[in-house]
């Protein structure tokens, strides 16, 4: 007869112990995933969140406020109808006048105010040290008959937007320095786009049939034009920024 005597109580131990081993490795597979899961969620995340908020972190939103605040505020005449070849030339402008330090408004893009269209510009105008106005082509028309006399010419021919020839006439009452653009062919006898009226003369032309939009602003007559318009709108930062009277 054997003299081995069986424990229950140590094999009800070792099969807790096992029992517990496998509990373990589960534990560490389940947490293995989760830890994952929360590196491919913080990889997800973009580098200048807050945990908890989609919006920037204080240092880049002060950095979009120093970037912008360097900028002279300048009224973008310009319309809101347009094709894709136009809004690429604005988009390109845009740019040309931001690399110039230059902070382009037009309403009701970047701002508009609970009050009439006219009052908005005025306000626009007002609060601005320069106008660079376009003209696109809006319009094809045909003069069919006027009030007294022949038509000028039977042809047809572009208009643009009825608000640029008011924004730039308020901007001249103001007195600020104004720079003209516009498309061939638009306006070409029509207000102050008629042209050779002074003092708004300074005015350049974009062929857009002829004339890629990196060629144009490449153009030595465009560099010309856009350097002395922007050193005007910087003089006339100074002028209106100092005292009215010097003791």
């Amino acid at each position: 007869m054997s003299s081995h005597k069986y424990d229950y109580r140590e094999d009800r131990y070792r099969s807790r112990e096992d029992k517990y081993k496998s509990r373990d490795r589960y534990t560490d597979k389940y947490r293995y995933k989760e830890d994952k899961r929360y590196k491919e969620r913080e990889q997800s995340y973009p580098k200048d969140a807050v945990r908890g908020s989609t919006s920037q972190t204080p240092a880049s939103k002060h950095e979009e406020c120093v970037d912008r605040a360097f900028r002279l505020p300048v009224f973008l005449s310009t319309t809101n109808t347009l094709n894709a070849k136009q809004q690429s030339f604005l988009d390109r402008l845009i740019l040309e006048m931001e690399r110039a330090l230059l902070f382009p408004r037009t309403g009701p893009i970047t701002e508009n105010y609970p009050e009439s269209i006219l009052t908005n510009v005025r306000r626009l105008v007002s609060s601005s040290y320069g106008m660079l106005a376009l003209n696109f082509r809006r319009y094809y028309t045909e003069v069919l008959d006027t009030n007294v006399g022949p038509p000028v010419s039977t042809d047809p021919f572009w208009q643009g937007s009825s608000f640029a020839q008011i924004e730039p006439a308020m901007a001249f009452q103001r007195g600020i320095p104004i720079l003209l653009v516009r498309e061939a062919g638009t306006d070409l006898t029509n207000g102050l786009w008629l042209g050779g009226i002074p003092p708004l003369n300074t005015l350049i032309e974009w062929d857009s049939d002829n004339q890629s939009v990196d060629e144009f602003f490449s153009s030595i007559p465009w560099r010309s034009v856009f350097a002395n318009w922007s050193a005007e709108v910087r003089n006339a930062y100074f002028l209106q920024t100092n005292p009215d009277f010097k003791y």
